[in-house]
């Protein structure tokens, strides 16, 4: 499949009463209403059924209250019955029944019903795979702003899986999320800025999105914030915040980073030289790396290593292995 990721949804029953009928309703009230025919009292008794909220724990009578409330079209009972198809709770795993209540509920604009039934036509359970249908509920949970659908369809959108390619589509999705916080979806946004893709290019932008990400922890946006405080693209040259995210980066464990901020040490760019300290984080990014780029740090370190005394040497090799001994918190 072309989607590189589609997280793993797990389906939450959505087991909670309106704070009107938890408050103002008994159990026998409740009975004596879905018993009536009122579709949300149906709905609710099945919940405290479920839940063994003021009675002993049934699921078929949440079964039987789910399904009356569903058949009268409450959305969130048709749900929570899809739910249960899904997960063979109280009843036998059936996809396709699963689909079926999914399906209805969806339409009325329940949320993780739309976010279900994509994922149902994405794997082929109960229904067959179709990523048009997937890509046209996520749409509809996505449009609601729930952050994951927005993720998923942007990654739809750049792949053309089951829809039209479409960079600019995919940039709006990945906007949406970003703005909700989605640190993945942060440095993707960087990404389309950096490249122009579905967006015009912008190193600023790019700069912008890769500070939302890299402030969340993102390693490889703290990196390319680094990188562009070094070079000044996209941000006014400065040596000294390029320094300050190589060492974040570094700490957790990113060769480039490391291999970068031992350059910096052994020119004293951004921090007063220190062939010591170059040695240490030149050093660690030899051992972390792996493919071409340990090969390039190992001739960086080597070079270095050429100019030092023994007593460098090897109070270098102490501060690097003092270092990793402690998870990069002793690195000075």
């Amino acid at each position: 499949m072309l989607v590189k990721k589609l997280k793993c949804l797990i389906l939450l029953v959505t087991l909670a009463c309106s704070s009107v009928y938890a408050q103002n309703y008994g159990v026998t009230e409740l009975t004596r209403l879905a018993e009536a025919g009122d579709a949300e009292a149906q709905n609710n008794l099945a919940v405290l059924y479920h839940t063994g909220q003021g009675v002993t724990p049934d699921i078929q009578q949440a079964i039987k209250w789910y399904l009356a409330a569903a058949e009268q079209g409450r959305a969130n009972a048709q749900l929570n019955l899809g739910v249960l198809y899904n997960f063979g709770m109280g009843v036998p795993q059936d996809f396709q029944e699963a689909a079926k209540w999914f399906a209805l509920a969806a339409e009325q604009g329940e949320l993780m019903a739309q976010i279900s039934l994509a994922a149902l036509y994405v794997s082929g359970r109960g229904l067959e795979t179709n990523y048009a249908e997937a890509a046209r509920y996520y749409k509809m949970a996505a449009e609601q702003g729930d952050v994951g659908a927005q993720l998923t369809l942007a990654e739809m959108n750049l792949s053309g899986q089951g829809i039209p390619q479409s960079y600019e589509e995919a940039a709006r999705y990945y906007r949406m999320a970003a703005e909700q916080g989605e640190v993945a979806a942060q440095f993707s946004m960087a990404l389309m800025y950096r490249d122009g893709l579905g967006v015009d290019q912008s190193y600023e932008e790019a700069a912008h999105y890769y500070r939302m990400a890299a402030e969340q922890g993102h390693i490889a946006a703290m990196f390319s914030m680094a990188a562009m405080y070094e070079t000044g693209e996209g941000l006014e040259q400065n040596y000294e915040e390029a320094f300050r995210w190589y060492r974040m980066a570094a700490a957790q464990g990113h060769p480039s980073s490391q291999n970068n901020l031992g350059l910096m040490y052994e020119a004293g760019q951004g921090v007063a030289e220190s062939p010591v300290r170059a040695y240490a984080w030149l050093k660690l990014a030899s051992q972390t790396a792996t493919g071409p780029e340990k090969e390039r740090f190992t001739e960086n370190r080597e070079q270095l290593e050429a100019m030092l005394s023994p007593e460098q040497l090897q109070e270098g090799s102490q501060l690097s292995d003092r270092c990793l001994e402690s998870r990069y918190r002793d690195c000075e």
